[in-house]
């Protein structure tokens, strides 16, 4: 909420837009109207005395920052602000002073369903991979498909029990490879900018056959999967996404050529090609929202439209005690010099499976959920040594992990 005194103008962003009064209104009534209507309206943290002051609102997902370093324009039908749509999406931002830029890594998110996204401004003195994006971990693990085999990258001793007894281990093998339940689409919604996804090709389907991969196989394809990407995009034009293409079980040469060739006819334009870091406006601008990170380096040296592997820390611990005392152990080397995930997510091993055979991964991930957002609460973004990046959890949806996450970007604003 901003009250410019010069021109009398207050704005309030509800979830239902831009509400724009010709005078100024005392912001405890119009809060109090709106909350009496029903409407979904931001909490007031700071009311600007002045212009060039910052102000911040952030909703029940709290994941809404603006600042505004000049008044807002003057048109023939008023101030030039759009209004939220009703669909999920961004509004267009209100005009920007020249010193001030968007930041890529400020993260256009939302923390549920139905709520505007976020656009975090930085001065463009700024350094660039400040900001906090929440990413999914597995992100494709939501559709493992309950009759593949195990995959071929896994012990012999697994792929030999799941031969002569498959009626045993993949049940078994399920209850602990589903990292999520919300659909790609569903975590995109729930305000996820990375997504990790696992790509791998089956042997015994056709050629050119690329599933997603934990474990087991997906029943979703690689080109069906990023078509349903491009299509989120399109709906949201102000969104960007990053693409995390990893593990490459049973690929070759030609597949990762294949693969490329994928990504490059669906989204097209929407890629951004290897270089500097650039920021959202540029983004905006030249109508790019993805980055797609691969982890094969010889396929990115042949390919400008491909970002090299983003490091993910991954702790291998059942116990969020140990998990976080990795993390800070982590931290405390120092922040890698590109983009960097620091990884939430527990991991089972055979001897807890053993312990607890009527258990589940989301059975023991989510009790500990509480430690964990605990610690992500206390991340700082920023490009200091002792910053996190990326962060990303299991079960996206079960908890407020996107909105806290998106939350410790306000950290960056002026007080």
């Amino acid at each position: 909420m901003c009250w410019d005194r010069s021109v009398g103008q207050l704005l309030l962003l509800e979830g239902v837009g831009f509400t724009i009064s010709s005078h100024p209104i005392p912001a405890q009534s119009i809060l109090g109207s709106a909350q009496r209507e029903g409407r979904c309206c931001w909490k007031l943290r700071r009311v600007c005395d002045s212009l060039g002051h910052s102000f911040t609102t952030y909703g029940r997902a709290g994941e809404l920052f603006w600042q505004l370093p000049q008044p807002a324009q003057h048109h023939e039908h008023g101030l030039d602000v759009s209004t939220v749509p009703t669909a999920l999406g961004c509004a267009r931002p209100p005009p920007l002073h020249p010193r001030f830029h968007c930041w890529i890594l400020g993260g256009c998110g939302f923390g549920a369903p139905s709520t505007p996204c976020c656009v975090q401004l930085r001065e463009v003195g700024a350094v660039k991979r400040a900001h906090l994006l929440a990413g999914s971990h597995d992100t494709m693990t939501y559709c493992l498909n309950k009759k593949s085999s195990i995959c071929h990258d896994q012990s012999w001793l697994l792929q030999l029990l799941d031969k002569v007894l498959p009626f045993i281990t993949r049940p078994v093998v399920m209850k602990w490879s589903v990292t999520q339940t919300l659909n790609v689409t569903e975590q995109l919604d729930a305000g996820v900018r990375y997504l990790d996804l696992r790509i791998a090709h089956m042997l015994e389907g056709s050629e050119k056959n690329l599933h997603f991969v934990h474990l087991v196989y997906t029943t979703a394809l690689v080109e069906d999967t990023l078509t349903e990407v491009s299509d989120w995009l399109e709906q949201h034009p102000r969104e960007v996404v990053i693409l995390a293409c990893r593990n490459f079980e049973g690929m070759t040469e030609g597949l990762h050529e294949y693969l490329v060739t994928c990504i490059q006819n669906i989204f097209g334009d929407m890629l951004c090609p290897r270089g500097e870091v650039p920021t959202l406006r540029q983004l905006w601008a030249r109508g790019q929202q993805v980055l797609v990170s691969y982890e094969d380096e010889g396929t990115v040296s042949r390919h400008g439209a491909l970002w090299p592997r983003i490091p993910y820390w991954w702790g291998d611990q059942v116990k969020p005690e140990k998990l976080v005392h990795y993390l800070e152990s982590m931290k405390s080397g120092g922040r890698p010099g590109g983009l960097f995930v620091a990884g939430i997510n527990l991991t089972e091993n055979l001897a807890y499976i053993l312990l607890h055979p009527s258990e589940s991964l989301k059975k023991m991930t989510l009790p500990s959920l509480p430690y964990l957002s605990r610690w992500v609460r206390e991340q700082c973004p920023g490009p200091g040594a002792q910053c996190t990046n990326i962060i990303a959890g299991d079960f996206i949806g079960t908890d407020a992990f996107t909105s806290d996450v998106i939350r410790l970007n306000e950290k960056l604003l002026p007080c």
